[in-house]
């Protein structure tokens, strides 16, 4: 006899990867790809950037079937900017041949290759209405957004990210997790004014405002800084996980806590398999000292606290 019980609509995991341009979300998901394949995950990318024309990953689906950025330039006269608002809008409008796309791909994990323009993210609703249809088709997905690590060299950029972050998270209405991406390439941009905690769990900004304030361009406009870093900090939303796309585990850090902010839950054979991965790894080429020594070297070598680098200011 038949069961009269419908059977649940079938749930799929994953990430969308957003970001400004530059931040490595492709490279972020080459890496992820490898990484989940490696756990014995079913993994599957899709590409959403129609300016993506060389991609580096096996992709499962990808947009420049349906629309390409350099077709919007040529026929319509826009700017990369507008040809972008324009194809995730033309997307949005045939979300029918993405549906159908996806259904190819039953029992998978995904990783969405997002475009890079901010303002698809801060102000635009497409991509929002797009990430929203995903999740009435039964996807729990998690929106990783990328920042570029060196912006914490320069305080006033980094209180541009800091708005730029907790903007995306109110607009795009996904579990949200930030990201500090290229972390071996930090030291490269200068030396930090505080130690790595202080950028990925946003401490105090108000240290924050009064070393920006010693630049006498910024000066001028330290009523404003103060404003903002009060505005980020009442939210208190925005922490940031680092990242090394080398580094096994940074790469485990930042898998586990995407999946407790989507609520995926990995089985014993994943578990097994992540400790192997692990421990065979010791000896290889990942060096897992990488990130961090980095925030060693801030918090042992100086020896100091947020408060007494202030004080020697």
């Amino acid at each position: 006899m038949m069961s009269s019980h419908p059977s649940k609509p079938t749930l799929h995991f994953g990430q969308v990867v957003i970001g400004p341009p530059g931040s490595g979300k492709t490279t972020y998901c080459r890496g992820m790809q490898e990484f989940l394949s490696h756990l014995g995950r079913k993994v599957v990318v899709v590409n959403l950037d129609p300016a993506n024309e060389t991609l580096p990953y096996p992709c499962a689906v990808d947009i420049s079937e349906l629309i390409t950025l350099d077709d919007v330039m040529d026929s319509l006269k826009l700017g990369p900017n507008g040809g972008l608002i324009y194809s995730m809008e033309y997307l949005e409008a045939n979300l029918d041949w993405l549906e159908n796309k996806l259904k190819l791909h039953h029992d998978c994990y995904f990783l969405f290759d997002c475009p890079g323009q901010v303002e698809l993210y801060t102000h635009h609703n497409s991509v929002k209405n797009i990430f929203a249809k995903l999740s009435k088709w039964n996807f729990r997905l998690t929106s990783v957004h990328l920042v570029d690590s060196h912006y914490c060299t320069d305080p006033a950029k980094f209180i541009s990210v800091l708005c730029t972050s907790l903007s995306t998270m109110l607009q795009v209405e996904l579990p949200h997790v930030n990201v500090l991406s290229k972390m071996d390439l930090i030291e490269q941009y200068g030396r930090l004014a505080f130690n790595l905690d202080f950028y990925t769990e946003v401490l105090d900004l108000s240290y924050l405002v009064e070393h920006l304030a010693l630049d006498p361009f910024f000066k001028k406009f330290h009523h404003l800084n103060v404003k903002l870093a009060e505005v980020i900090q009442d939210y208190s939303l925005v922490s940031f996980v680092p990242l090394n796309v080398q580094d096994k585990e940074s790469m485990m850090q930042v898998l586990r806590t995407v999946d407790k902010a989507n609520g995926y839950c990995f089985g014993d054979l994943e578990e097994r398999n992540m400790q192997a991965m692990m421990s065979a790894a010791v000896g290889a080429d990942f060096q897992f000292s990488t990130t961090l020594g980095v925030q060693e070297k801030y918090v042992e070598a100086a020896g100091k606290t947020v408060e007494d680098e202030v004080m020697d200011l």
